[in-house]
């Protein structure tokens, strides 16, 4: 992986040699998730960090990748990633000063104690 950042925005190339440009999360984009995602899966939280994965990503190979607006187009998406493209967003946007190993993260909501 090669990230690269400017305001927010990081590339790297995944394990597949494809070049992603993603785009940090607002809360106007999560917001909008929460919106195409809908009511039921808005409150599956594995669903929906997978979505929030596929969702932070703008480009791919150089063709844009706007966001999703429904739940067909983020299944679409997160198919189209794959396990190399959403394993790569995942590893640039853990990188976030957190001071938890995932190790820790993974499987607790916040608060829930480890």
């Amino acid at each position: 992986m090669n990230p690269n950042s400017m305001d927010g925005v990081v590339s790297a190339i995944d394990r597949s040699g494809r070049t992603l440009v993603i785009h940090r999360p607002t809360a106007l984009d999560t917001l909008r998730l929460f919106k195409a995602a809908g009511p039921t899966l808005a409150q599956n939280e594995a669903w929906l960090a997978m979505a929030g994965l596929a969702c932070a990503v703008r480009e791919i190979d150089g063709v844009p990748s706007p966001m999703p607006t429904n739940e067909t187009q983020i299944e679409a998406l997160v198919s189209k990633l794959g396990d190399d493209g959403l394993a790569a967003v995942a590893t640039l946007l853990d990188m976030d000063g957190s001071s938890e190993p995932v190790e820790v993260q993974a499987g607790n909501s916040h608060g829930t104690p480890f």
